[in-house]
């Protein structure tokens, strides 16, 4: 995080009211504007203010005759001030009403990523944890048409995910059974991980150190695990946004980053990656502009929290340009995490 100099009060408030406008208007803002807010300073003084916030690094102007716009130094200082003064934020009780209603683990992510996206105005996501995380807990086979078999999977937490395999041979409910129970009492707290590498292994040996049932056991388990994907599931919503309120001082930018968001967004491990190395606990991280170590994010912020489900840590967030809406963005992360630790993990968390 970019340090910044302490600023007097009145400095402060100033630059406040400078960053706000530009947020809001998407135009630079001029001294007569700023003279008008009742700062209770001559015109005189208040240029001489925004001269000394330049010199500081905390705004920029333009052009010679144009008033001034933040820098990320000067959106970091307004950033930190809304984190200062900031209150535990709660949902609208009929947002966390309508998240409660939601099925499966996956259906509430994805509607946590379009409710952060809906109440900041900005491109949303939410992060499961890593399913190299994710421990057994319980383990089914129900038999289906065709040879096909319903594969449920209960892991810590209470989560359940289902997967249909086929297997080259046919198996009976009792033999189904059987197999299930041996998995379970075998592989019961370990993770989906490193029961498949077990099973791995435990094919690779001898055949003739395995029985009948555990042969089966472990052929159905190999292809249950077979095509795990470790990486945790990613859930966006609010891409268009990026097209919301683009004034023609920022239309180019603005199309840069929607650009380098969208091969993100395709690519979805480096936002994981991304978040891995900002997010190392509970509390909100903020992430502006060239605070980013790789030069194509200069031109995006970053507003994130994370939550535990019982498994590992996951995450909430919002994406958008430098001249994000920063208190809304906050508020919506700050609240939704909380009702996915309510919800899902641990409510203190």
């Amino acid at each position: 995080m970019t340090r910044h100099p302490e600023l007097p009060e009145r400095d402060r408030r100033i630059l406040g009211a400078l960053v706000q406008a530009y947020i809001d208007q998407g135009e630079p803002v001029s001294s007569l504007w700023l003279a008008s807010r009742g700062f209770g300073v001559s015109s005189a003084t208040l240029r001489n203010i925004l001269a000394r916030l330049e010199d500081l690094g905390y705004v920029r102007q333009p052009h010679t005759s144009a008033g001034r716009v933040p820098t990320d130094l000067g959106y970091r200082a307004y950033v930190d001030q809304l984190l200062a003064e900031r209150r535990t934020s709660r949902p609208q009780p009929h947002v966390e009403a309508r998240l409660r209603r939601t099925g499966t683990v996956d259906d509430l992510l994805s509607h946590v990523s379009q409710e952060v996206s809906r109440a900041s105005h900005h491109v949303g996501f939410a992060i499961a944890p890593a399913a190299d995380r994710t421990t057994l807990e319980h383990l089914e086979f129900v038999p289906l048409e065709g040879g096909k078999i319903l594969v449920v999977l209960v892991a810590n937490g209470g989560q359940i995910s289902h997967k249909v395999i086929e297997p080259s041979q046919r198996y009976s409910s009792i033999e189904l059974q059987q197999a299930a129970n041996y998995l379970n009492s075998e592989f019961r707290g370990r993770s989906m991980v490193e029961v498949h590498h077990a099973v791995l292994e435990r094919l690779s040996e001898e055949r003739g150190l395995y029985d009948a049932l555990m042969q089966r056991a472990l052929q159905l388990a190999n292809s249950t695990f077979a095509d795990m994907d470790t990486a945790p599931n990613v859930y966006i919503q609010g891409t268009a946004l990026l097209l919301d309120d683009v004034s023609a001082a920022d239309a180019e930018t603005t199309i840069q980053t929607m650009r380098t968001l969208l091969r993100m967004i395709e690519e979805k491990r480096r936002l994981v990656q991304l978040l891995d190395d900002y997010l190392s606990g509970a509390g909100l991280t903020v992430v502006i502009g060239s605070e980013h170590i790789k030069p194509d994010l200069h031109s995006f912020s970053i507003v994130a929290a994370t939550y535990n489900d019982g498994r590992g840590m996951g995450a909430v967030g919002v994406i958008g340009p430098t001249r994000m809406r920063y208190s809304r963005a906050i508020n919506a992360v700050d609240s939704l995490t909380r009702a996915m630790n309510r919800m899902v993990g641990r409510p203190d968390a």
